[in-house]
């Protein structure tokens, strides 16, 4: 019998990339490519949709081509994307009116501002789970809607639609049928009520979304739509569209967090560390965010608590890209165990300001502890470490919001190859940290949500069945070196407060 895989589309912040999974959930095909990342001004972040269209197509063939494999040996597609990132386009036309305004992104902050002067930053947390920030999609459409001439009259109008990445990826497979979301996405935008699961109609009026524009919300493990006879995806031509998760909550499903108490941290362009709650929405006090986990076809959404950081990975690019003190991505780790410790030096990488646990849109990025003494090396090992400091902080909080505090972390994600930094994250938190042998869970995750919606696996136990341990780190630091350093970190971070003001927004 001819073996059958499902298909994952995991639209990322920095490239788009298919893989092909096994019954066993191993990967068995890939293929990537980057897109442009465009910064026309400070602060502002952007992509282009069809650009990430084009790259979505070309890389659903090259794995495809990889295993020689067509519609009938795909028993599902699953997609994940980057949250928050917002398209709004023409329905007609399928034209982006604007640039994809990426989640990056704080052009917003004056829109927050305002809406924050009725109600303050929890204005709306109550019903959404979630404080003021640039950070979501709702006050990104309303930028676009009040800057590009012509679109809050066509929005209101029926002519124009607004999806997150998952939603503009599913219009385009289906050629213009579908257009959709699943919770977990709509959960991102500031617009959707978490208890009911719909738009909330008086949250759009107020930030000033026309409700007409929004995409319909599914659940994410679902039968959506077939992909449609297009160039270059005949591979996939007739087959089911079947999950949809935002990227970390597709994380969380493919490390098979599936209890009330799980937790798991991925390292990619920012961190997100996520913990089931399960079917209860779990109010944050320590700056975290309350989310929709997952829903499974009609079954009761599952929801989590999460901490996001904006940067991390990306502070990697930063120092390859704009300072030139390394050549690649990977070579961080090897200027970094040229010294044996950062030399007193601390970034504190703020550069969309500092978001959970402390929500600060007035930070920016700040180095500090410099002396003569400090070299390339040190640079290296404290962008690294700033990784690890910042999933503290939102662990800390993780743990007085649960009162129940974690004994290890599942890590996944491109920076947990990098065996110096998943040390230092352990000593730096004195807990185990545990790599699966499968550390592409973001795809696996959107993967198996199809999987389970056309019958693949037939339960979330068949996928727990399949998670295993690759390596395990466990604490080794003196705990005095630990709360010194923890210490200068905590310093580090109050002076990046209280930087940006109404003269350099």
């Amino acid at each position: 019998m001819t073996e059958r895989y499902v298909l994952a589309i995991d639209q990322g912040t920095t490239s788009s990339r298919a893989i092909l999974f096994d019954h066993s959930g191993v990967p068995r095909a890939s293929a990537q490519k980057e897109h442009e990342q465009s910064f026309p001004k400070a602060g502002w972040v952007e992509h282009d949709p069809l650009e990430i269209w084009e790259r979505t197509v070309e890389v659903v063939g090259s794995a495809c081509a990889e295993l020689g494999v067509g519609p009938s040996e795909i028993a599902a597609v699953g997609i994940t994307n980057q949250r928050e990132t917002t398209v709004v386009w023409d329905r007609e036309t399928g034209e982006p009116v604007y640039p994809a305004i990426v989640w990056q992104d704080t052009r917003t902050d004056r829109i927050v501002t305002e809406l924050e002067e009725d109600g303050g930053p929890d204005r709306f947390r109550a019903s959404t789970g979630l404080p003021l920030s640039t950070y979501f999609a709702g006050p990104k459409i309303r930028w676009i809607l009040d800057n590009v001439s012509g679109a809050r009259e066509r929005a209101e109008a029926g002519a124009l639609a607004f999806g997150t990445i998952d939603s503009w990826l599913l219009w385009r497979l289906t050629d213009g049928e579908v257009h959709a979301t699943d919770v977990t996405n709509a959960s991102r935008t500031l617009l959707m009520d978490l208890e009911s699961l719909a738009w909330d109609e008086e949250i759009c009026g107020e930030i000033g979304v026309p409700v007409e524009m929004l995409p319909q919300i599914r659940s994410s493990s679902e039968v959506y739509a077939e992909v449609a006879e297009l160039p270059g995806l005949e591979c996939v031509r007739g087959v089911p569209i079947a999950g949809i998760l935002g990227d970390q909550q597709a994380a969380t499903f493919g490390q098979a967090c599936f209890a009330p108490g799980t937790a798991k941290n991925t390292y990619g362009t920012g961190n997100f560390m996520l913990l089931n709650t399960g079917e209860e929405a779990v109010a944050s006090e320590h700056g975290l965010l309350t989310t929709v986990c997952y829903r499974l076809g009609d079954a009761p959404a599952v929801y989590a608590l999460e901490g996001s950081i904006a940067v991390t990975g990306s502070l990697v690019q930063w120092l390859r890209d704009n300072l030139k003190v390394i050549e690649t991505a990977s070579e961080v780790e090897e200027r970094a165990r040229e010294v044996e410790d950062n030399g007193g030096a601390y970034i504190v990488p703020a550069f969309s300001g500092l978001f959970a646990p402390h929500w600060r849109s007035d930070a920016r990025g700040v180095v500090v502890g410099l002396t003569r003494f400090v070299n390339r090396g040190h640079l290296a090992r404290a962008v690294l470490e700033a990784t690890a400091y910042q999933t503290r902080e939102v662990l800390e909080a993780m743990d007085a919001d649960s009162e129940v505090p974690l004994k290890e972390l599942r890590v996944d994600g491109g920076m947990v190859v990098n065996e110096l930094l998943m040390q230092f994250q352990a000593d730096i938190l004195d807990v185990d940290v545990v790599r699966p042998e499968v550390i592409e869970t973001t795809a696996l995750g959107a993967a198996y949500a199809a999987g389970l919606a056309v019958g693949f696996w037939e339960s979330t136990e068949e996928l727990e069945a399949n998670w295993s341990e690759d390596r395990r780190w466990s604490p080794q630091m003196d705990s005095k070196d630990r709360d010194r350093m923890w210490r200068q970190w905590n310093k580090a971070v109050t002076r990046t407060l209280d930087w940006v003001d109404d003269d350099v927004r």
